[in-house]
C-alpha cells in the first residue's frame, strides 16, 4: 500500500491562484537506449479531471529513459494478469495497469501494477485514496514508482519547479509540478522578480524583487505565505543560493562598490563577506557537500566561472573554452555543471564533467538561460527561445531528449527545480 507520507498532499499556497498557468509538453529527439513500456488506459479514467495514465506515459517518456509503445484503448486494471505474449509481440518489455473508483467520501481509490511482460512476473502494485485534485499528484507518484522499479533510481516526477512569467508589465513567480501543470502564483507584482531559488527542504524559496525599487532579496514559505527581506543592504542585493543544509544563503551585493558574494545566516544575520576582488563577481552556486562555492567573474576580462572554498580562499577557474560563461549550476551528485555559454552570437546550454572537464553542447538555440538540475540529477531544466517568446524546456544530460513546456501566459523565464521532499 502507499504510505500516507507517500500520498500526502503538497501544501497548497498561500496566495490563492489567480489563474494556473497551462502548459503543453512537447517531447522531441531520440535516445540511443529507452525502456519499451506500455501504459494501459486505467479502468474507469474516462471522464476523469486528469487521465492519470496520460500523466504516467508522459512522465516517463520525458524523463528519456522510457519509450512508450501504445497500449491501445482498452482499459485494464490491476487486477487481471495480462496475456504477456500479446504484450510482448507489440513490443513492450513492461507494463503499467490500473484502475480509478469513486468512495462514498467522495475520495478516489487509485490502483495500479507493473508486469514485466519479458519474465512474466509481477513487479509490484499499490493503492491509495486521493482527493479528484490530487489525481495528478497521484499519477506522477506511479511514475516515481515505475521509474525507480526499472531503473533503480529515484524519480522526479512528484516534485515541484519554480519560475516566473512577464505578461505585458506584470511578473509573476509561479509553483508548478515538474511537467509545469497545476501552476499556483506565489507573489505577483507590477516590478521585476527574478533568481528564485529553493531551500533545501522545499519549503520557503529565496528571490529577488525590485518592488521597492531596489533589488531586494525575499524568503517566503511557500505554506503560509509569510515573507521577509533577508538581504536589503545599500545598493543592489541579488543572486540568492541556498547552502546544501540550509542555514546560510550565499548572495551579491555591491554595499562596498563592485558585486561581491557574501554569505549570511539563513536569518540575514552574520554577514561576512567571501571574494575579495576588483572585478564583478556574481551567480554564486554552492557544491552538493557545501565546502565548495561556484561563481562567475570577470576578474580574467570576460566573465567566466570559477570555484572557491566556501570560507573564502584563492578561486580557481573551472571554464575555458570560449569567451563567455556565466550560470553555473552543481548536480545534486556533484558529477556535473550545466551553464550557458556563448558560442558566436548564441547563448546555449552546456553541460561540463567536474572529473574529467570534458564539455558538450546539449543544445542548437539562440538564448538559453537559467540551468537547475532535477533532485536526481538527471534532467535539467532551462529556459530558452522560441516561436518569438521564452518558453521552459527539459533535456537529458545528452541532449536527445528535450520536452518543452509551452505555456500559453506570456514570456517563461528563470526556472529552478525543487528538491524532493520526502
Amino acid at each position: 500500500m502507499w504510505t500516507r507520507r507517500s500520498f500526502m498532499t503538497l501544501p497548497a499556497l498561500a496566495v490563492a491562484p489567480l489563474a494556473q498557468a497551462q502548459f503543453r509538453v512537447d517531447i522531441s529527439g531520440v535516445g540511443a537506449r529507452q525502456f519499451p513500456i506500455a501504459i494501459a488506459p486505467f479502468r474507469d479514467e474516462a471522464g476523469r479531471t486528469q487521465q492519470v495514465s496520460a500523466i504516467v506515459r508522459a512522465d516517463l517518456e520525458r524523463s528519456g529513459q522510457f519509450r512508450g509503445v501504445d497500449a491501445g484503448s482498452a482499459a485494464l486494471d490491476e487486477s487481471a494478469r495480462p496475456a504477456f505474449t500479446d504484450w510482448r509481440g507489440r513490443g513492450a518489455d513492461a507494463l503499467v495497469t490500473g484502475s480509478l473508483m469513486r468512495l462514498a467520501d467522495g475520495r478516489v481509490d487509485v490502483r495500479f501494477r507493473l508486469w514485466d511482460t519479458v519474465k512474466g512476473q509481477d513487479l509490484g502494485g499499490e493503492a491509495a485514496a486521493v482527493a479528484e485534485a490530487d489525481l495528478r499528484l497521484a499519477a506522477h507518484r506511479i511514475a516515481d514508482f515505475v521509474y525507480e522499479k526499472l531503473t533503480g533510481e529515484r524519480g522526479v516526477f512528484a516534485t515541484r519547479i519554480a519560475y516566473v512569467t512577464k505578461v505585458g508589465p506584470r511578473y509573476t513567480l509561479w509553483v508548478a509540478d515538474s511537467d509545469g501543470e497545476g501552476a499556483q502564483v506565489a507573489l505577483a507584482s507590477p516590478e521585476p522578480i527574478i533568481s528564485p531559488a529553493w531551500a533545501p527542504d522545499g519549503n520557503e524559496l529565496a528571490y529577488v524583487s525590485f518592488e521597492t525599487r531596489k533589488p531586494v532579496v525575499y524568503s517566503q514559505d511557500i505554506l503560509s505565505g509569510r515573507r521577509r527581506p533577508i538581504a536589503s543592504f545599500k545598493g543592489s542585493n541579488s543572486a540568492p543560493a541556498w547552502s546544501p543544509d540550509g542555514r546560510q544563503l550565499a548572495v551579491v551585493l555591491t554595499r562596498e562598490g563592485l558585486s561581491q558574494i557574501y554569505l549570511m545566516n539563513r536569518n540575514g544575520e552574520n554577514l561576512r563577506r567571501v571574494t575579495t576582488s576588483s572585478a564583478i563577481d556574481t551567480e554564486p552556486a554552492f557544491s552538493p557537500d557545501g565546502s565548495t562555492l561556484y561563481f562567475v567573474s570577470d576578474r580574467g576580462g570576460s566573465p567566466q566561472i570559477y570555484r572557491m572554498s566556501a570560507a573564502g580562499g584563492n578561486p580557481e577557474r573551472v571554464t575555458f573554452n570560449g569567451s563567455y560563461n556565466i550560470s553555473p549550476a552543481i548536480s545534486p551528485d556533484g558529477r556535473w555543471m550545466a551553464f550557458v555559454g556563448r558560442d558566436g552570437g548564441a547563448f546555449r546550454l552546456k553541460v561540463m564533467e567536474l572529473a574529467g572537464g570534458a564539455v558538450t553542447s546539449l543544445t542548437d538555440t539562440q538564448d538559453d538561460e537559467s540551468p537547475s538540475f532535477a533532485p536526481n540529477s538527471r534532467l535539467i531544466v532551462y529556459a530558452t527561445r522560441a516561436g518569438g517568446r521564452n518558453v521552459l524546456m527539459t533535456t537529458t544530460l545528452d541532449g536527445k531528449i528535450k520536452a518543452t513546456l509551452a505555456s500559453s501566459r506570456g514570456d517563461v523565464r528563470e526556472p529552478v527545480w525543487g528538491p524532493y521532499t520526502s
